[in-house]
């Protein structure tokens, strides 16, 4: 699904060059539970930005799901993104004028896969994250466990094969962070491949490859 060779990052501040990322090689295949694991500034974010479709390298190439994404406009890069990945991030961004049901559409509004029967497949994963009685409430009316659920349906609906979490945790306690956890392994062993993007050593038990990145590069790969 994912193959990074070589890939280089760097910002500039006037004349200053700012490298981020050294030199990534990374492949992910279809149907893997990988925790991507760095300390802040590690360029972690960078990384996963760059996997997510939402940066670019500054060098280096990238093949995603069979397509060499180098030189793609940005239109393609959102219709690759839109097909195959699904996003969830700390903050879990729902709308906050908008009940559980229908923060959980809006993907589709944007898809070209053209779901069918939406309202009803956004009720069923609602429904089986255990959340068949809280469809109608605002973001407001949730708990944060309850919030991240209602993300996590939303970025299934359109049936992406990757699931890209950005410290999913981070803003819940202990215990919700790992009912969290436990529903990414359950996804994953429904066939969807995803990556765990975290500073929290605690989480790595949870996934079955370990890349740990320090100062722009990979510094452990293991299968955990």
């Amino acid at each position: 699904m994912i193959d990074l060779r070589n890939i280089r990052k760097s910002y500039f501040v006037g004349d200053r060059e700012l490298p981020i990322l050294k030199g990534i090689d990374l492949s992910i295949t279809k149907g893997e539970f990988v925790v991507l694991m760095g300390v802040s500034g590690s360029g972690k974010t960078t990384l996963m930005n760059i996997i997510g479709l939402l940066d670019k390298q500054t060098e280096g190439d990238y093949t995603f799901a069979g397509t060499s994404v180098d030189g793609l406009d940005d239109e393609r890069l959102a219709d690759m993104r839109n097909t195959y990945i699904g996003f969830v991030f700390q903050q879990f961004f729902l709308l906050p004028y908008l009940d559980a049901i229908e923060n959980v559409l809006i993907p589709i509004v944007y898809s070209k896969k053209g779901i069918k029967h939406p309202r009803e497949k956004a009720k069923m994963l609602l429904g089986k994250f255990g959340l068949e009685q809280r469809i109608h409430n605002k973001p407001s009316q949730l708990s944060g466990g309850e919030q991240q659920r209602v993300a996590i349906a939303r970025a299934l609906v359109n049936d992406p094969e990757i699931i890209l979490a950005d410290e999913p945790t981070g803003a819940l306690d202990s215990k919700t962070g790992g009912e969290i956890m436990d529903l990414f392994q359950m996804l994953n062993e429904e066939g969807k491949t995803i990556i765990v993007v975290t500073h929290d050593p605690k989480l790595a038990t949870f996934g079955k490859r370990l890349v740990r990145i320090e100062d722009g590069a990979i510094s452990e790969d293991i299968t955990t």
